[in-house]
C-alpha cells in the first residue's frame, strides 16, 4: 500500500510516496530471532533457578511492563548485564522468551500455571490473556476447583466466570466428586453467590451445601461453620416446601455426634412452637428461613427446577417483518427491556405454527411453509431448553396442522382442529401428547370444524380443562362459539358464546377468568378489528367487556406477563400493514390502566409471543438492531 504526501523545504515542495510493508513486521520478529538463535548482540542475562538465559533489552522492553521500567528508568538493574529473577519458575520464563521472539505459545495443562505465573510477573499481558483462553477449554470436574483457585489468584475475571457457571451448570455431578469438598468457604460462597443456573432444584442445593459443611474432621469443621451465615443466607428457602426442608435436616444430621442430634430435637420443637430459640447451625438456617418467608415473594413456576441464574423473559417468536418471514426468536428481560436475539426454529422458514411452554421448555409444532410457490402444512415439533440453549425434536402430530391451537394442560400438550391436508372429517380433529414418552394420542373431536381459534388451558384445585373459542368454520364464516373440554371426563361442552365472532385472536387464563384479545371479525363482507378485550367468566358461564384497547391490531403477539396483558406489534389493516407494526402496549388488570412502552426495534406482524426463563447471562447477548426505516 503506498501513499502520496506533500512534504515542504523553504522555496520548494516536493512530493514523497510513502511505502508501507506489512509483512516487515513479521521479518523484524524473524531477524530478531535470528541473532538469538546465533548468540548475536546479547546484552542481557537473566538468571532463573539456576538457568541463564540471554536476550536483547529492546525485546523484553518492547513485550514487557516490568521490563520496560527495569531497563528504562533510573534503575540499578538498567546498568547490568546479568540479573536474577526470583519467584518464577525456568520452564515457564522460557516460554515467555519463545512467544517474545516467535509470538507462538505452546500452552498445555502440565505447563500454563508456570506460564501463568511468570507471565504475570513480568507483565506479559497477551500470555496472561492466553493462558486464561486456554484454562477455558480445559475445564472439567477434576480440575475446576483448581481452576477457579487460579482465577482467582491472578484475578482473572472472565476465566473466574466460567468455572463457576460450569459448577453451577453440573452442581449435581460436581457435589459427587471428592473435588466438591475442597472447595474452600469463600469458593463455596462465590459458587452460590454467582446466581448462574443449576441443574438441580434448590432443596438439592441446600441438602449439598449441608453435606458439605461436615464433609470434614472436627478441627477444620469449626472453620467452617464459622462462614455459616455467610453461605447459608445464599440458599432460596422460598423454594423449598417445609416437608423437604423438614427431611433433609432430619436426614443430614441423622446419626451425628449428641450435640447435633439435640439440635434436631430441639429444631423439632422450634417448628412446632414457631420460636427461633436456638443456636449453631439450625438457628443460621431458621433466621434465614423465616426471614426469606417474611418477605413478599413473586411467584415461581412451579415447574420451573430452580430459579437460580434465571429471570422470566418476554419472547416474540417467528412472524413476518420487511425482509419477509422469519424463524428468529427473540426476547427482553423487564429489568432491561433491550430486545435481544435469543435462537431461531430449526426448520425452514414457517408461519402458523402452534406455540406452548411446559416445563420451562418452549413447543414449536406443526405449521406451514411454502415450496414451489404451494403452501405445505408439516406435523413436526421442536423443543428448546432455554438453560442449555438446545433444540431437540419431538414426535410429529398424527395429522399435520397450520392455524391450529396448542396448549398445556396438566402435564400434556392439546392440539385443536386447525387446516390439514389430510383432514377428510366432518368436525375438527384433536390430538394430545406426552412428553413423557414423546408420543402423541387421538382425543375426542371438537364438535365443529375450527381454523384460526384460540384455546387455553385452565386449571385449579379441583378440575382440568381446555376452552377453545372463535376461528373459522368448513364454509369460511367466522364463528363466536365457545367450547370447553373437560380432562377429567374426556368430553367436550359447549359454553355461553362471545359477543362477537373473531379470528386470530389470542384467549389469556389469568385467576378465575379468562382473558380474549385482539382479532378480527367480519360484518357485510367488510373485515373489522375487535377492539375490546373481553373476559369470561368461568364459574358463571357469563362474559364481560374490560376494556377497549388503544391501538387495535391484526395479527399482534398477545401474552400475559405477572397480571399484565401486552399487545406486541401487528398491523393496523390489510391496506395498511405498516402502520403501528411496532407498537407495544400493555394493559394492567389490577389498575385497569394501559402503558405505552417503547416500540419494538423491528416492524413485525403474524408472531406469536410467550415467556420463558432463561438464564440472565448468556454468551451472546447480541441486542436487536432497529429498522433503518419506519413509517
Amino acid at each position: 500500500m503506498t501513499k502520496t504526501k506533500e512534504k515542504y523545504f523553504p522555496d520548494k515542495i516536493f512530493n514523497s510516496i510513502i511505502y508501507e510493508y506489512p509483512s516487515h513486521q513479521s521479518h523484524l520478529l524473524e531477524g530478531l530471532n535470528s541473532l538469538r538463535d546465533k548468540g548475536e548482540l546479547f546484552d542481557i542475562t537473566l538468571v532463573i533457578e539456576g538457568s541463564e538465559f540471554k536476550a536483547h533489552k529492546a525485546v523484553l522492553a518492547a513485550c514487557s511492563d516490568y521490563f520496560r521500567a527495569m531497563f528504562t528508568d533510573n534503575m540499578l538493574e538498567a546498568r547490568q548485564d546479568e540479573i536474577c529473577l526470583n519467584g518464577i519458575k525456568a520452564k515457564g520464563f522460557h516460554q515467555l522468551l519463545d512467544y517474545a521472539y516467535t509470538t507462538r505459545l505452546a500452552l498445555n495443562i502440565a505447563n500454563v500455571q508456570e506460564v501463568l505465573e511468570a507471565a504475570s510477573y513480568v507483565q506479559m499481558l497477551p500470555v496472561i490473556q492466553a493462558c486464561s483462553s486456554f484454562l477455558q477449554t480445559q475445564i472439567n470436574i477434576d480440575n475446576c476447583v483448581d481452576i477457579a483457585t487460579i482465577a482467582e489468584t491472578y484475578s482473572l475475571s472472565q476465566l473466574k466466570m466460567k468455572v463457576y457457571r460450569y459448577m453451577s451448570g453440573h452442581l449435581l455431578e460436581f457435589s459427587n466428586s471428592p473435588e466438591f469438598y475442597r472447595l474452600t468457604p469463600q469458593q463455596l460462597e462465590n459458587l452460590l453467590a454467582c446466581d448462574y443456573p443449576v441443574d438441580c432444584s434448590e432443596a438439592d442445593v441446600l441438602r449439598i451445601v449441608l453435606a458439605w459443611f461436615f464433609h470434614v474432621d472436627t478441627n477444620e469443621l469449626d472453620v467452617r461453620l464459622s462462614y455459616a451465615v455467610r453461605i447459608i443466607r445464599y440458599i432460596h428457602f422460598i423454594e423449598i416446601s417445609k416437608r423437604k426442608l423438614d427431611s433433609i435436616l432430619d436426614k443430614v444430621f441423622e446419626g451425628r455426634k449428641c450435640e447435633w442430634q439435640l439440635y434436631k430435637i430441639i429444631l423439632q420443637e422450634v417448628y412446632r412452637q414457631s420460636s427461633l430459640e436456638q443456636s449453631g447451625l439450625y438457628k443460621i438456617i431458621l433466621q434465614e428461613l423465616y426471614r426469606q418467608s417474611s418477605h413478599e415473594q413473586s411467584g415461581i413456576i412451579s415447574t420451573l427446577l430452580n430459579s437460580r441464574g434465571m429471570e422470566m423473559a418476554l419472547l416474540k417468536i417467528g412472524g413476518f417483518g420487511m425482509s419477509g418471514i422469519t424463524n428468529e426468536i427473540t426476547y427482553c428481560f423487564a429489568s432491561e427491556r433491550k430486545w435481544k436475539h435469543l435462537t431461531s426454529i430449526p426448520h425452514v422458514e414457517q408461519c402458523n405454527f402452534g406455540t406452548a411452554v411446559f416445563n420451562n421448555e418452549l413447543y414449536i409444532v406443526g405449521g406451514c411453509f411454502n415450496q414451489s410457490l404451494q403452501e405445505n402444512i408439516h406435523p413436526f415439533g421442536f423443543r428448546y431448553t432455554p438453560r442449555y440453549n438446545k433444540w431437540s425434536t419431538m414426535a410429529p402430530m398424527k395429522i399435520e396442522r397450520c392455524r391450529f391451537s396448542l396448549n398445556v394442560v396438566g402435564a400434556l400438550l392439546y392440539a385443536v382442529g386447525g387446516a390439514s391436508e389430510a383432514d377428510e372429517y366432518d368436525v375438527s380433529t384433536c390430538e394430545c401428547y406426552n412428553p413423557l414418552v414423546d408420543s402423541w394420542f387421538m382425543i375426542q373431536p371438537l364438535p365443529a370444524y375450527v381454523t384460526q381459534h384460540a384455546g387455553v388451558g385452565f386449571e385449579n384445585d379441583y378440575e382440568c380443562k381446555l376452552y377453545i373459542s372463535g376461528g373459522i368454520d368448513r364454509d369460511n364464516v367466522q364463528t363466536n362459539q365457545m367450547f370447553c373440554y373437560d380432562v377429567n371426563l374426556e368430553k367436550w361442552k359447549m359454553c355461553s358464546p362471545m359477543f362477537l365472532p373473531r379470528a386470530d385472536h389470542v384467549m389469556l387464563s389469568i385467576g378465575k377468568f379468562l382473558y380474549v384479545c385482539g382479532g378480527w371479525t367480519e360484518d357485510s363482507r367488510s373485515r373489522s378489528l375487535v377492539d375490546t378485550l373481553d373476559a369470561y367468566d368461568v364459574e358463571k358461564d357469563t362474559w364481560r367487556i374490560v376494556t377497549r384497547v388503544p391501538t387495535p391490531r391484526y395479527h399482534a403477539g398477545i401474552v400475559c406477563v405477572e397480571k399484565k396483558i401486552y399487545f406486541v406489534g401487528g398491523f393496523s389493516s390489510d391496506e395498511m400493514f405498516d402502520k403501528d407494526t411496532a407498537a407495544i402496549e400493555y394493559y394492567d388488570i389490577d389498575t385497569g390502566k394501559w402503558t405505552v412502552e417503547d416500540k419494538y426495534p423491528q416492524d413485525i406482524w403474524e408472531h406469536t409471543c410467550a415467556t420463558l426463563y432463561i438464564p440472565k447471562c448468556r454468551d451472546d447477548m447480541e441486542v436487536l438492531a432497529s429498522s433503518e426505516v419506519r413509517t
